[in-house]
């Protein structure tokens, strides 16, 4: 038999759109929530075995090395954010540790 395939309705497309709209408007809702989520993460205390080990310190005292110019860090131009070496925790943009390494570009 040949099966004839129908144009969709205006209502599946007004249906199809609508929903397309919520999860959108849903998505513009729920990246900021996550966003400030991440930044509530827990600050790298400088007790911690591979702090320790990396000799990591909230407060460089080297003007030029601070994990803001560092290639690890993850934190964009916030006081504090993320690095590769302390997955799940914050570490300031003034602090420093052995595994610095001058930011590219």
């Amino acid at each position: 038999m040949n099966k004839i395939k129908s144009s969709p309705s205006r209502r599946d497309f007004l249906r199809k759109a609508g929903a397309g709209t919520a999860l959108a408007a849903m998505g513009g809702v729920l990246a900021p929530l996550v966003a400030r989520a991440a930044s509530h993460l827990p600050k790298v205390d400088p007790n911690d075995p591979t702090a320790k080990a990396l000799e990591y310190t909230h407060e460089s005292t080297q003007a030029d090395k601070h994990c803001a110019n560092c290639q690890l860090w993850q934190g964009g131009d916030k006081a504090w954010g993320g690095c590769a070496i302390f997955p799940g925790k914050e570490v300031s943009a003034k602090g420093w540790c052995k595994s610095w390494v001058l930011k590219s570009g």
